[in-house]
């Protein structure tokens, strides 16, 4: 039990430092935690993750699109286990989950209507991200590789194959 309240404290201390210490549009451990917390300790602690985001939504302000932003997180964490066997198969399905989440949020930014409900408005809102899918996939890539380091010396520090329970 200890150690799961370890487990719990630590993904929300993560997520809140990244959240709010400063820091360039979209460069969060967000992407990254959501694919890696359900990879390496089990999806039943995606709840864990969702409310981490939710209370830290709350200090950060909530805004339109948070249930299309919930929602990828939800999306990415399920499709998490599909890609657990190899160092390369993890960062590659973290680099999907950006991929997810800019798919999904931008769509939810255009149900908004600010640049039209047409093709053309979809297609805008999707353009008009790239910037920010740019930060999304470097963020996603760097927290992928402190993950991964941090697990590798948790394996050699306590002889340990797989950080679960």
């Amino acid at each position: 039990m200890k150690n799961k309240l370890v487990i719990i404290v630590g993904i929300f201390i993560s997520l809140v430092a990244s959240r709010f210490i400063p820091h360039p549009p979209n460069f969060t451990s967000l992407i990254a935690l959501s694919f890696y917390v359900p990879a390496i300790f089990g999806v039943r602690y995606l709840p864990v993750l969702l409310i981490s985001f939710i209370v830290t939504d709350y200090f950060i302000g909530f805004h339109q699109t948070v249930w299309f932003t919930w929602g990828s997180v939800i999306i990415i964490g399920l499709f998490a286990k599909h890609f657990t066997g190899s160092l390369i198969k993890r960062i590659s399905g973290s680099l999907i989950g950006a991929c997810i989440f800019f798919i999904v949020t931008n769509f939810g930014v255009w149900t908004l209507g600010m640049y039209g409900y047409g093709v053309s408005g979809l297609s805008a809102s999707y353009i008009m991200a790239l910037p920010f899918f740019g930060y999304s996939l470097i963020s996603t890539l760097v927290f992928a590789v402190l993950i991964e380091a941090t697990c590798l010396l948790f394996k050699v520090r306590f002889n340990i194959n797989r950080i679960s329970n």
